[in-house]
């Protein structure tokens, strides 16, 4: 019997894989455990020929999907937000700046950013501050919010 086969990947698993690798195995947890559960295919010449198509396809996407976030980034860096919010003594708000209140700025100027994407803890001060907006791997903008204390 043999001492290890090929299997290929249809989900990350820790200490074997990430998805769409071509992995050496041994047949007892390809056979009870891999295929069983749909975590792996046997690595015929059909599935490696389809696995690479899908791995060329996923590439492409992701590549189109770069520049779009890279140009929306140029776009991103260039605003300037501004919040009002009420204040109070020694320039500390009532309330905070939440990602929320970043999210809802940004579509008043006609941007859909989710505002998971946005990295940024609340804000309580009156002030300017560059926020990060995460829009794809390795592609990222910075915001300029500039908070402002609400006229009494």
């Amino acid at each position: 019997m043999a001492h290890h086969i090929h299997v290929i990947l249809t989900d990350d698993l820790n200490n074997v894989g990430k998805s769409g690798e071509l992995v050496k195995v041994r047949p007892g947890f390809a056979r009870n455990f891999l295929i069983p559960r749909g975590l792996a295919v046997g690595a015929t010449e059909k599935n490696v020929s389809r696995i690479e198509h899908e791995k060329r396809v996923a590439e492409a996407r992701a590549g189109k999907l770069r520049v779009e976030a890279s140009d929306l980034a140029t776009k991103l860096s260039a605003i300037k937000l501004t919040i009002t919010k009420p204040a109070g003594e020694g320039e500390k708000l009532y309330g905070s700046v939440t990602t929320r209140d970043i999210e809802e700025a940004l579509a008043a100027q006609g941007f859909a950013i989710d505002r998971r994407r946005i990295v940024s803890e609340a804000i309580k001060a009156v002030g300017t501050y560059q926020i990060p907006v995460r829009l794809a791997t390795n592609v990222s903008a910075n915001l300029e919010v500039t908070v402002k204390a609400a006229a009494k």
